[in-house]
Order: C-alpha cells, then structure tokens, then sequence
C-alpha cells in the first residue's frame, strides 16, 4: 500500500464516506490508464474508480518549486508555472479568494484531458439528468478518470433514450476538501494553454472553494464563470497583459448569441402543448437554424470568422444534453455579474453574499438572486 494509500484508510470510515460523494464529482466546471477494479457501472464501482484515479494523480503532483528548481524542466513550462505562481497570488490578494494548499504543485498526467464527464438530457427537455453522491448532493454530470469508462456511461444513457454529450474537462477540482492532501493541484492538460484561459481555469476552479450550492449546478458553474470573467478582467488590467485576441472575443460572443436564441427557441417548444410529433419536428428545424447561422458566419470573406473552424466539432454533435450544459455554465452570469455591481465590485463583499444565497433554500436562492429586494 503507497503512503497516500495509507493516509486515507488513517482517516477512517467516516472521511472516507466524505469523500466518496467528493471524488465523485472529479471534473468541474472533473489516472493514468489502468485496468478497473470493479463493475463501472455500479455505485461502488464508480466511487473505486473515482478514488483510484484521485489518488494517481495526487502521487504524480509535485510543488511547482521542485519543478521550477529540477534542471530538466523544460524552460517554457518552467515559464508557466511561474506564471500560474502570480495568477495564484493575485486570485488571494485581488480577488479574495482561497489562500490553501491548491494549485500550488503540478503534475504531467501524460493524457489531454484530466477527466471525461458524462452529461445527459432527455430528447424533449433541457433539463440535464442529475446524479446523486454522498455529501455532495446532485449534480448534472459525471465524472470519469478514463475515456473507455466515460464513453461506456455515455452509451448507458443513450439506451435509456437520452441525448449524451462526453467531453474531456482539462481541469480537476474537489472543492477544496482535499487541501489536507496537498490541494488540487495545476496540470498539464490546462497550463500550457493561453495566458487568459489558465488565469480564468485558476479563478473558476478557486471559486468552486468559497460558495457551493448543493444539488445546484448552474448557480455553481454560473457563479464561478462570473468569478473568472471578472477575476481575468482586473488580472488583465492590473498585469498590463494583452487580453484575447478581439477576433476570439467577438466569435465566442457571436457563439453564445446563436446557442442561446436556440435555447430559447428550443424551451418554449418543449414547454408547449404541442404533440410529439411536433415539437421533433420544430426541434429538428431550430437546430438546422442554428447550423445554418454558423455557417453562415462562417462563409463570411472576412471579419472574425472568416473559414474559422474551432467550433465546428461542436455544432455538428450539438443536442440537447450539449445545450443543457452550456446553459448552466452560462445561465446566471448575468445576475452574478449584476450583483457583483451592487456590492461595489469589492470580491470579499460578492464572495460573502454569495454564500449567503447559497444558503438559501434553491427556490429562494433563485428568486433572490435575479430579482433582489
């Protein structure tokens, strides 16, 4: 048994328990390849494999001080996680968040991705399935360490009859329960990337510490998104750092416009009256609306767009299991963002009445939130 391993069975039953429903939920906003140790698709199969894969990558992370001091670190990573160093210092003292354990080793997994989560929703809804785990309650996804296991779940799903999306998550975070063990830890799946996506993947992740609403995924991701957002704007101004690039900007704000019309479009259908039959088929012609307006911007001789084709993948697989989760990631940013406006966009005032809605019960929390007193 590795040192690790016998660090946990020390905490007992009762931690384990604890973290059980945590590393279940291994790929917000969630090993290196390895034989199965039990059924995937059973409870306890899946927590084995939630745990396993957990511990491999804890034994992998380093401090970032070892790497930076190991001569045969490679100059350009060495770079990054100086980098990722200042992002770290600058989330605690500008943006008022957790100053533990996290992000302050790395680890190389040697794969692209550090989970693949399992996202579901039936053929007439937006409304995500939900799975349920000790401690931390529901949520919409489900993590796996290894793609097989990933893609087998998502096949699960789809003989029930439900729309799948799997996806590889490049981040990994246990919000923060695990900071007794070294804290989540920067990898390689995330910190090559660009300058802003590894300053707004740091600040999202940190979030996730300060307010978690159980069993409310989209005031969690939403809220979190609005951390990153706001925390990679001051980071920006604040370092003197060129942003993304404009062209980046305006596509991702020209995908959110077309994903959320369709949304919309797609909601109202499914609430409606109309039979079966008629809302495929409206379903059917609204996605086709969409493709079209993509390529459409796509087809443009210049501009933004202009033959780019990043987002392709994402269009052509799109359903309603894909939509449904971009909508929690992206649903109450506005309403976040407005109320980091009334607390004086001071992040210690924000952070704390955050919290206090997450508190709340969801009914409330929700109401509260976009219609505040």
């Amino acid at each position: 048994m590795t040192r690790l391993a016998r660090r946990w069975m020390a905490q007992g039953r009762a931690g384990l328990a604890a973290g059980l429903g945590l590393l279940a939920l291994s790929g917000f906003c969630a090993a290196q390849d390895a034989a199965p140790v039990a059924a995937p698709d059973s409870p306890w199969g899946y927590y084995a494999q939630s745990i396993a894969g957990h511990i491999d990558l804890m034994q992998r992370a380093r401090p970032v001080d070892d790497w930076l001091a190991d001569p045969a670190t490679p100059a350009a990573l060495r770079e990054r996680l100086r980098l990722a160093q200042q992002m770290r210092e600058f989330a605690v003292r500008e943006l008022a968040l957790p100053d533990n354990a996290s992000y302050r080793r790395f680890a190389d997994l040697g794969r692209p991705a550090a989970v693949w989560n399992v996202v579901a929703a039936p053929e007439l809804s937006l409304t995500l399935k939900t799975w349920c785990y000790p401690v931390m309650g529901c949520v919409g996804y489900r993590g796996y360490f290894q793609r097989d296991a990933a893609e087998a779940e998502g096949q699960r799903q789809r003989a029930a009859g439900l729309e799948v999306s799997v996806y590889g998550v490049p981040a990994y975070s246990t919000l923060g329960w695990t900071n007794w063990l070294g804290g989540d830890p920067l990898l390689n799946t995330f910190v090559n990337g660009a300058e802003s996506a590894l300053a707004r993947l740091i600040f999202h992740e940190l979030a996730h510490q300060v307010a978690y609403a159980q069993g409310d995924t989209r005031f969690n991701e939403s809220y979190a998104t609005a951390v990153e957002r706001l925390g990679l704007a001051r980071w920006l101004a604040s370092s003197g750092r060129p942003g993304d690039d404009p062209a980046a900007l305006q596509r991702l704000a020209d995908f959110r416009a077309i994903t959320h019309r369709t949304r919309v479009a797609l909601d109202i259908l499914y609430r409606s009256d109309a039979d079966t039959a008629a809302k495929r088929q409206g379903k059917a012609e609204l996605l086709a609306r969409m493709r079209a307006d993509h390529a459409g911007l796509k087809a443009s001789a210049s501009g933004p767009w202009s033959g780019f084709s990043g987002y392709d993948a994402w269009f052509a697989q799109a359903n309603n299991a894909s939509l449904a989760l971009q909508a929690a990631y992206d649903g109450l940013v506005p309403a976040f963002e407005r109320l980091f406006e009334r607390e004086g966009r001071d992040f210690a005032r924000f952070h704390a009445e955050v919290k206090r809605l997450a508190d709340l019960p969801a009914a409330e929390r929700g109401t509260t939130l976009q219609d505040p007193p």
